[in-house]
């Protein structure tokens, strides 16, 4: 009998075990969250999608009223400098008002706590308040994400005309090329953000097929009329 209430009483360490360490493995899901990616996550897949786009959009426009190569691919690495530094000046100037913005915003939440509680808030940062700041935006990893995946998306385009003197089937592979690299972008920043993959692909896809398409016909068009 003594030996039956012992082992009621005894611990189950296999169980507490156990439950810890699902815990441990629930808390560390929770704990990472996938809105801190929105970050780069949105000036990376921003910068390649409008390198794929732009440029795509531009040599498929000198191709709609020349047929040399030479012009088509001048005409996307002038796109692809272009425009890399744009999205660079751009990304960096707004994430930099940004980060303005909410330091502003945490001074006046200081001054205001140093009213209510009428103490002097200390000079140093607590541990909150580094968090904080750890998790501003950061004006410089936004633009270099920005350049460097303009400057991807870009080289698609180019890459797929430069070898190809043929004129129609330059420009379908160009098509195709692009078609391609726009679904694997839009698919690939839906996985690492978690947002539903197709959609997310088949939005950017249809996207870039009508900046193309509107791009060719209106600069057919024009210089169809010899302006």
């Amino acid at each position: 009998m003594a030996s039956n209430q012992t082992s009621l009483n005894q611990p189950k360490y296999g169980g507490d075990l156990e439950r810890q360490t699902t815990q441990a493995l629930d808390l560390e899901t929770k704990e990472f969250d996938y809105s801190k990616r929105s970050q780069w996550l949105r000036a990376a897949v921003l910068g390649a999608n409008d390198g794929l786009v732009s440029t795509a959009s531009l040599m498929m426009g000198v191709g709609a009223v020349k047929q040399d190569i030479k012009a088509m691919i001048l005409t996307g690495f002038a796109g692809l400098v272009a425009g890399a530094c744009s999205m660079a000046i751009g990304e960096f100037v707004s994430v930099y008002s940004q980060l303005d913005i909410e330091l502003a915003q945490m001074r006046r939440e200081k001054v205001q706590r140093e009213i209510s509680t009428g103490q002097r808030v200390a000079a140093e940062p607590d541990h909150d308040e580094l968090g904080e700041k750890e998790g501003l935006p950061n004006p410089f990893q936004a633009a270099a994400a920005s350049t460097l995946a303009f400057s991807v998306g870009a080289m698609v385009p180019l890459l797929a005309a430069s070898f190809i003197k043929e004129y129609r089937v330059r420009l379908w592979v160009v098509v195709a090329a692009v078609s391609f690299a726009l679904a694997l972008f839009g698919w690939l920043g839906a996985v690492l953000g978690k947002a539903p993959t197709v959609k997310s692909a088949a939005r950017v896809l249809v996207g870039g097929w009508l900046a193309m398409a509107i791009t060719f016909g209106l600069t057919k068009l024009i210089g169809s009329r010899g302006l």
